[in-house]
């Protein structure tokens, strides 16, 4: 059967002042938990702003509808997950490749485990998501491919930067697409998956001599 894409709302205005953005983090709080709870199709705007001890139109003033939630509590959690990877690649940046990369997949995993919402969040990002869009690195991803590509330079001044950005951005979308196929498996699976995921991307990194 062939998936179904949409355009995915985004918010309407960003939160400047500090009373602002503590609320949109509560409303994507709320909403986080609601969809946790009863999933995204039974969860309301009303809900979320009943939960939230909000009128219903101050949500709406950030966010016109459930899909720009959604897009939100994703592009939280993947500035979470850049800001974890920036940390862990200042410092790695001297470690054997396969510790890098060790340390670097289980601080994903982890980060996934942690967060119930992630897995829920995601699959309905991906489900309002249009085909183009779906072929694109989000903006954090993009920073990480760039930095990546930088490093990699710096491990192998061989490569140019036309491989370098190659392998980065293979490193990048098998990570991506098999830690979230670990993360829709069974436990024992999965953690078989997440090993497998270290080997494969140690090994093609190493054949360049990273």
């Amino acid at each position: 059967m062939t998936k179904k894409f949409h355009k995915a709302s985004t918010m309407r205005r960003q939160p400047k002042q500090a009373r602002s953005q503590e609320r949109v983090h509560h409303i994507l709080d709320v909403a986080e938990q609601l969809f946790i709870e009863f999933g995204y199709e039974q969860t309301t705007t009303r809900a979320i702003a009943t939960r939230a001890a909000i009128p219903v139109g101050s949500l709406y003033q950030f966010f016109p509808d459930k899909e720009a939630l959604v897009q939100a509590l994703a592009n939280r959690y993947f500035e979470q997950e850049y800001q974890i990877f920036v940390q862990l690649h200042t410092e790695l940046a001297k470690a054997d490749i396969a510790t890098y990369v060790e340390r670097m997949v289980n601080a994903f995993e982890d980060f996934a485990q942690q967060h119930p919402g992630y897995r829920a969040v995601l699959e309905q990002l991906i489900d309002l998501m249009t085909v183009t869009d779906a072929s694109k690195f989000n903006e954090y991803d993009q920073q990480i491919l760039v930095e990546l590509a930088n490093f990699f330079s710096r491990r192998n001044p061989l490569l140019d930067a036309t491989q370098s950005r190659l392998i980065a951005t293979t490193v990048v979308k098998v990570s991506n697409e098999l830690l979230w196929l670990s993360f829709t498996r069974e436990p024992l699976e999965g953690k078989q998956l997440v090993k497998e995921t270290k080997t494969l991307i140690t090994a093609y990194l190493q054949t360049y001599q990273i």
